[in-house]
């Protein structure tokens, strides 16, 4: 019996390998996250500033108060701090009025300035 042309074996790859092939040049992971720039930009800037509050905050505020602060975000014109606890909360956002002129003179376009609890 005579063999069975190579196109109806099994296992055989339907994609062409050879010296035909045209090769692909591969791209960095610096060069896809480039193309991705947009969203991550998005990421990016929202932890820069989350960053720099953070810090401005540490600086400011009452050495009892910043290892209770849980987080910073600002997002649409508003500050928003999160403290740990509702009773650090309460403390905290009596600090925040006593700074609130230096926190808009660091942000101009803050309209808003919000304490809520969020625990870590």
């Amino acid at each position: 019996m005579p063999k069975k042309a190579r196109r109806d074996k099994r296992g055989s790859s339907p994609v062409r390998t050879g010296p035909g092939r045209i090769s692909r040049r591969v791209d960095s992971v610096k060069e896809l996250l480039a193309r991705r720039a947009p969203a991550l930009t998005r990421v990016t800037a929202h932890a820069e500033r989350a960053q720099f509050w953070t810090e401005w905050l540490s600086q400011h505020l009452p050495p009892g108060l910043r290892p209770r602060i849980s987080g910073v975000v600002e997002r649409d014109g508003t500050l928003v701090i999160f403290a740990e606890s509702a009773a650090w909360s309460a403390r905290l956002r009596y600090s925040v009025l006593e700074l609130e002129a230096q926190i808009r003179a660091a942000a101009a376009g803050l309209t808003a300035i919000e304490v809520r609890v969020r625990p870590r």
